[in-house]
């Protein structure tokens, strides 16, 4: 009877828990998503390479969202059922405080572990697929990149602007400068310009213009009536290495290895120059996770009470403000880090503190409890 009772609380706690994570991360992905639309619109990029992008960072809203969902679902979830009574059947079945409590953090380390797996391998892995999908990817829609009365230098070495465009989608006086080189430089004035189909390419085609050419200290000029201007293999300012948040946890840790002298041999993008970014990630990685256990316990604290007892409320509303000072301080405990280790063991070790603290509080308040009854 106890096991049932254990495992319909529990999946009450999870169903509640994943509707609301990836409901919030849902409702934060679509927001998110229109913002990514800047690639299509403004980069030039088509629809697959955009829907590609938004979707490999799902998991990275997830890994920031669960903190919160986790601490919301399980509190609602505790709360509904001392509203109900339904803990009372606990208390009539001979199930204790601190076997519920055991239970559920035996249930947060797991959790915890899932989230270590989600940010250490997982969103890093798809936050370099959605970074390489941008740097394989080709500027597609030119078209886009020629707006009105703007200067546009999305692609690199190309600066392109319009001073109108007419109801027949009509460029006109369109002025191109494309550096050819360290050395040189390709400028076009055209009083017109138009996108035009060619077998399967759209090319701009421009009409009654001029073209000057400058290569070191040569140079030249020529006059056209109508000229193509390609644009293919054109690449946008995109940052071609890898960024920290890409990077491998292996790779990371290999990279805080070779920091700290422990490796002789250079790491491929180790960013040995910055170390506190590398503490930074790993913390975020390895070490935020630690707090999801304290968040559980935290919100067990509601069933010390019942909700005839007159400082309920009270004891509800103080609840959830500690949870959320612990979300946040676990977030903004990320701004404490320094390049030195040494400085760092005490913000590492903060949420097996607080943990430990947490569950000594529990120790005392159920010793108090039982003295009460006897």
């Amino acid at each position: 009877m106890k096991k049932i009772i254990f495992r319909k609380l529990l999946l009450d706690c999870l169903t509640f828990f994943f509707l609301a994570l990836f409901g919030i991360s849902a409702i934060i992905w679509v927001f998110q998503a229109v913002n990514f639309l800047d690639i299509m619109i403004e980069d030039g990029r088509n629809y697959n390479v955009y829907f590609n992008y938004t979707l490999l960072n799902f998991p990275k809203i997830i890994s920031r969202i669960l903190p919160f969902a986790l601490f919301f679902s399980f509190s609602y979830t505790f709360l509904k059922y001392e509203n109900n009574n339904e803990l009372i059947i606990f208390w009539n079945h001979g199930i204790n405080k601190l076997q519920v409590i055991n239970f559920f953090f035996w249930i947060s380390i797991l959790i915890m572990l899932l989230q270590i797996i989600l940010v250490s391998f997982v969103v890093p892995k798809s936050q370099e697929l959605a970074r390489s999908k941008l740097r394989s990817s080709n500027v597609d829609y030119f078209e886009s990149l020629i707006k009105p009365k703007k200067f546009n230098d999305t692609i690199k070495g190309l600066t392109i602007y319009a001073e109108d465009k007419d109801i027949n989608k009509e460029f006109k006086n369109i002025y191109i400068k494309k550096n050819n080189s360290t050395s040189g430089f390709q400028i076009t004035f055209a009083k017109k310009g138009v996108f035009e189909l060619k077998g399967n390419k759209r090319i701009l085609v421009l009409y009654d213009g001029q073209t000057l050419n400058q290569n070191g200290k040569n140079i030249t000029n020529f006059d056209f009536s109508k000229s193509d201007f390609g644009l293919a293999n054109m690449d946008s300012h995109l940052v071609t290495h890898k960024k920290i948040q890409e990077l491998s946890t292996i790779s990371l840790i290999n990279c805080l290895q070779f920091i700290l002298k422990i490796k002789k041999k250079e790491i491929k993008d180790c960013y040995h120059d910055n170390p506190r970014n590398v503490y930074k990630e790993l913390f975020k990685r390895l070490i935020n996770p630690l707090y999801l256990p304290v968040l559980i316990l935290i919100s067990l604290m509601l069933i010390l009470n019942s909700k005839e007892n007159l400082k309920y409320n009270k004891n509800k509303y103080l609840i959830f403000f500690i949870g959320f000072i612990i979300i946040i301080l676990s977030e903004s405990s990320l701004g404490y880090i320094t390049d030195n280790l040494i400085k760092n063991i005490s913000i590492l070790i903060l949420p097996l503190i607080l943990t430990l603290l947490v569950y000594l509080v529990y120790i005392y308040k159920l010793s108090l409890i039982y003295r009460k009854i006897l």
